[in-house]
């Protein structure tokens, strides 16, 4: 059984160190002198948009880190509006990495690639990352949001922005879902932390409206992960066709889940989705 950690709090580090404290985190991480931090910068809209992942969400992520005596790496690539080299300033989270004596990649501009090859593809049968992304686990670090085209955009969606290719959005030809499963199948992160501090409901990511949701989800399953997610939100994640499909590739979980932290009750609250994927109470 998975073990999922939602937390409630206002924005400060605490719920995030909480959280994490709460799926013994450390345990996964241990092998490793370099841990991989993947934030998500695909503009330089700021934390209370709910569009980019909130810098004191990274700061906490990087103090649990560095408490292993680990170095630690936030990593994004080129793909979005903004480039990150551009964004990570402009949100604030250069800043914190500089402060706390972490590191910033943009993982594109890294001579040392690898082309991974996908088991049984749906849509993408190989694709190119940074050498660092499979030597080195990865946090994936989310904003909470959902997504027209595939309903919730977490901490599985994030992995899309791995790929190293410049035009990742012409892969939306395949269908998102396809996408992300083939990545994450192939690539999947060692643990989640989704930011909800604020997070966007309707047509994101950019068309709906900031949500306060003062949550912090946590987990070393990105499966169990993303469907807690969607339930605080007031979605099925079983309607949600990457998650079920990662599932169904033993991935992670989906309902063999024990919540710990305050639940998903604490937090609950039912957005403005504008899609045909609500949960039937």
């Amino acid at each position: 059984m998975s073990r999922v950690a939602v937390v409630r709090g206002e924005r400060a580090l605490e719920p995030v160190y909480r959280a994490m404290t709460l799926i013994d985190y450390h345990e996964p991480l241990e092998p490793y002198d370099t841990v991989l931090i993947k934030v998500n910068l695909i503009t330089s809209h700021t934390y209370e948009t709910g569009i980019t992942t909130d810098p004191i969400v990274v700061e906490a992520v990087i103090n649990k880190v560095q408490e292993l005596d680990k170095r630690a790496l936030v990593v994004e690539t080129e793909g979005g509006i903004t480039s990150p080299d551009t964004a990570i300033h402009e949100t604030g989270m250069m800043e914190v990495i500089e402060r706390l004596g972490a590191e910033y990649v943009n993982m594109r501009k890294l001579e040392d690639k690898v082309e991974l090859t996908v088991d049984n593809p749906h849509k993408v049968k190989k694709f190119k990352v940074a050498r660092i992304a499979t030597e080195y686990p990865i946090i994936t670090v989310p904003t909470m949001k959902t997504l027209h085209h595939t309903g919730i955009t977490m901490g599985l969606k994030n992995m899309f922005g791995m790929l190293t290719t410049r035009r990742k959005f012409t892969m939306h030809r395949h269908g998102m879902n396809n996408v992300i499963y083939d990545i994450v199948k192939t690539l999947p992160p060692t643990l989640s932390v989704i930011d909800g501090f604020y997070g966007k409901e309707g047509k994101g990511p950019w068309q709906g409206n900031p949500v306060k949701m003062n949550t912090i989800i946590a987990s070393r399953d990105p499966v169990a992960a993303d469907a807690i997610g969607a339930r605080c939100i007031g979605m099925n994640p079983w309607s949600i066709d990457h998650i079920r499909w990662l599932y169904e590739a033993g991935i992670g979980e989906i309902d063999k889940v024990m919540v710990v932290g305050d639940g998903v009750d604490a937090v609950f609250r039912e957005w403005d989705l504008d899609l045909d994927a609500k949960l039937e109470f």
